[in-house]
């Protein structure tokens, strides 16, 4: 008996490197994190994003975690459907005991987990769902984002689309939460700025289910001088090379949400289109002392250049490190306490999650795409602070139950 306990002690020493187990992760001192996420849809983005936190993750653990204890995450594939994350969810917080959960990148995925925490009383952090009513309409106590939201970054936009003198314009998105909130946020900016702009035509294509053609020739028959798009992955491809077969895009702005992100901009290699006023991440030109260190780190770990999900990811990881260090504890009430007004210095810098209705000021890029060796790339582009794009707090308590 005691050879037998001998031998599997040492074939567990011996078989948890080699899966990819450390034992910090199996510690009984961690303070465990439940994260939801879609990994087996739009690998892309969800990837990368988990290579960010991974990283994360490292760096915070081998600096002696936090609260003199590792942090344990416990991840979960959502599959991107609202009622799977649920209920992984609930397996993470009543089976797994973890003291509050992340993630997600599908606005209606998101809105699920939202409503889940507020009925539970758990804390969470969403990294990537960008529909305003997650913090606004269907905001609660214990839900707070990262990422800038789709207003925010519609702002952005619309700020520097106001300045071009195009009057009649048009619009495509995906017919889901995220499409209409990009939509609706882009109009209002816009003719705040421009009054005298008038929207002929929109168009609603199913999600990941775009017939290109059509929606061009729709648009095409509108005479817009200029279009917002808020295709992104698959569907973006599509309309990206139908509406170049076509030549619909040489008399026409495009305005693109998302579009100079890596995730989708790469794919498109020599097809990317050119001039086209979008958000993205220029990672390749951003040298600020922080962001240099995160790419040479992330580089070295993964033998990869990092995309947008990637410092989603990262933030996401630091978000819940920062919070852990300053609470002091993992009882939610005072987690919750702590996260309103969190502030910390991240690799894009300065992000602060607000207490009025838990959006954190987390910018994004601003720029034109281009072509470079055969690439898509963005030039002429800035870094736009979150804090200037978000609307005051009159409106916001108009937006959100109190």
């Amino acid at each position: 008996m005691k050879v037998t306990k001998f031998m599997f002690v040492l074939l567990t020493v011996l078989l948890v490197p080699a899966l990819g187990v450390t034992p910090a992760v199996w510690a009984a001192d961690s303070i465990k994190v439940g994260e939801v996420q879609t990994y087996s849809k739009l690998a892309s983005f969800t990837h990368p994003y988990r290579n960010g936190w991974q990283l994360a993750l490292e760096e915070i653990n081998n600096a002696g975690g936090v609260m003199g204890k590792k942090i344990e995450v416990i991840s979960r594939d959502d599959q991107g459907k609202p009622g799977e994350a649920v209920k992984v969810a609930e397996e993470l917080v009543n089976k797994d005991k973890v003291a509050l959960l992340m993630g997600s990148f599908f606005s209606n995925v998101g809105l699920a987990v939202t409503d889940f925490a507020g009925r539970n009383k758990v804390l969470y952090i969403a990294a990537e769902p960008l529909s305003d009513a997650l913090v606004w309409a269907k905001g609660n106590r214990y839900t707070f984002r990262l990422r800038p939201s789709t207003y925010m970054q519609a702002a952005m936009l619309a700020v520097d689309a106001a300045k071009n003198p195009a009057k009649r314009w048009a619009t495509i998105a995906p017919n889901y939460a995220y499409g209409k909130d990009a939509v609706a946020s882009f109009k209002k900016v816009l003719k705040a700025k421009r009054p005298d702009v008038e929207f002929v035509a929109e168009q609603w294509p199913a999600l990941f289910k775009i017939n290109a053609g059509a929606e061009i020739q729709a648009l095409a028959d509108a005479k817009p001088e200029a279009v917002y798009n808020v295709t992104f992955g698959s569907d973006l491809a599509k309309f990206v090379r139908e509406g170049e077969l076509r030549g619909f895009f040489k008399n026409v702005f495009m305005v693109s949400l998302l579009s100079g992100e890596p995730e989708y901009l790469d794919p498109l290699k020599e097809e990317a289109p050119e001039g086209w006023l979008v958000t993205g991440y220029p990672w390749y030109d951003i040298k600020t002392p922080a962001h240099t260190k995160f790419v040479a780190a992330y580089q070295k770990k993964f033998n990869d250049y990092p995309r947008t999900g990637s410092v989603v990811g990262y933030n996401t990881m630091y978000s819940v490190y920062h919070l852990l260090k300053k609470a002091g504890t993992t009882d939610t009430e005072k987690m919750v306490d702590t996260m309103e007004g969190l502030t910390f210095e991240s690799i894009v810098g300065p992000v602060s999650y607000r207490k009025i209705d838990h959006q954190s000021t987390m910018g994004a890029y601003v720029g034109y795409t281009a072509l470079k060796d055969g690439k898509g790339v963005m030039v002429d582009w800035k870094y736009a602070d979150g804090i200037d794009y978000l609307p005051s707090d009159t409106e916001v308590m108009k937006l959100r139950p109190q």
